[in-house]
């Protein structure tokens, strides 16, 4: 007697970042499983004056976005966990998902879903999590859980896998990667977008969040040292209070922008900055801006973030500044060179051993290798008795 080995027909993704947040590596990775897989992600539980359920979005990507939530009528009596559990089975039902793998960007979801029986588990450690503000106290805990529930790790960088390798036997690095026709499609866009049209030059850009990450004091220096020069920055502020962010005429908040308007706003500026505090919530970040600014043709200023100085730095494709001082001197340095053709040609160089679709597909061959293993090892358990 022979089992047949399947292909599991859906994924199951549980993540702590809502889908039209950001536009990152979540949406880059899952996105490309709707080749194989029927895709559902699903967002943290919200508090609701709805009975206990879910809605549903599909996205352009054939992406199934559930965003759950608990009726904050019911008080103490119910056990959160277990009510998560049962709105996701009622979910699985009337859905008929069967046969599926879950994909964790978030352990706080192995609370409500320890008892379900996927094909395989996979967790995509992207960030440390619990270095962030207001992360959960027990966030440690569930991922002691889910690394040994886990059939296989992955990383959102280098310096993150050599903090989490010890932790699992099948764990693999895969630093922020890049879709080079979106960003470099910033070298040919000559007409500017409204909002940074008024905007003088010369003109230092950021996109991103605007978070704890975000080295403050860095731009309020260099933007009080040169009046003459133009901060912007594109981009949610969260998890700070905007009221403490400096006010200077020559720093502009451009607000968050879609993934589409990216390239417009990158093809206005001369310089991009990656100004990221070191602290304990960048020790061990891969930030997804470096290709992307890179693919645009800008040059880059970082902080030292150890991601960006390997490869970036190594290769001599980002600069790298302690504070503002250094800043200012690499900035000006930059602006003098008219002719950054050489740069580009190892920018480019570079930028053609990495897509998202390369880091996809490797993933999955991965995560399908695995699954296969594991299905041979049952398969061979039953042949001990037939």
């Amino acid at each position: 007697m022979m089992i047949e080995k399947k292909v599991p027909l859906q994924l199951v993704c549980f993540s702590h970042l809502p889908w039209k947040f950001v536009y990152q590596r979540p949406q880059h990775l899952i996105s490309r499983f709707t080749k194989k897989y029927a895709v559902y992600y699903i967002e943290e539980f919200t508090n609701s004056t709805e009975e206990d359920g879910y809605s549903i979005n599909k996205t352009i990507e054939n992406v199934t976005v559930i965003v759950p939530h608990l009726c904050n009528r019911v008080q103490g009596a119910q056990n959160e966990a277990k009510r998560k559990e049962i709105v996701l089975k009622n979910l699985f039902k009337a859905h008929a998902i069967q046969s599926y793998v879950f994909w964790y960007y978030t352990p706080m979801a192995l609370a409500y879903t320890a008892n379900f029986k996927p094909l395989a588990t996979v967790y995509d450690c992207m960030d440390e999590l619990s270095a962030f503000k207001f992360a959960p106290p027990e966030l440690k805990t569930f991922e002691q859980q889910l690394f040994k529930k886990a059939n296989i790790v992955f990383t959102g960088g280098n310096n993150l896998y050599k903090a989490k390798k010890g932790q699992h036997h099948n764990i693999h690095s895969f630093p922020s990667s890049i879709d080079k026709a979106h960003f470099k499609a910033a070298r040919d866009i000559n007409e500017e977008v409204a909002d940074q049209a008024a905007i003088p030059h010369p003109r230092l850009g950021f996109y991103g969040v605007i978070d704890e990450r975000f080295d403050i004091d860095l731009i309020k220096q260099a933007a009080d040292a040169k009046p003459d020069w133009q901060f912007v920055l594109v981009g949610p502020v969260i998890k700070i209070d905007a009221a403490t962010l400096p006010k200077n005429k020559n720093i502009h908040y451009l607000g968050p922008k879609t993934y589409e308007e990216l390239p417009s706003y990158l093809s206005g500026w001369d310089i991009a900055l990656i100004p990221f505090a070191i602290n304990e919530s960048t020790r061990y970040i891969s930030p997804t801006k470096t290709p992307e600014y890179l693919a645009g043709g800008k040059p880059v200023i970082s902080t030292a973030i150890t991601d960006v100085i390997n490869p970036y730095q190594e290769l001599g494709l980002v600069h790298i500044v302690q504070n503002a001082e250094d800043l200012l001197q690499m900035a000006t340095s930059e602006l003098s060179i008219s002719d950054k053709s050489e740069w580009l040609g190892k920018v480019d160089e570079y930028l053609s051993t990495i897509s998202w679709d390369a880091t996809w597909e490797r993933m999955h061959e991965l995560m399908q290798n695995e699954m296969e293993s594991n299905q041979d090892l049952q398969t061979d358990k039953i042949n001990q008795y037939v």
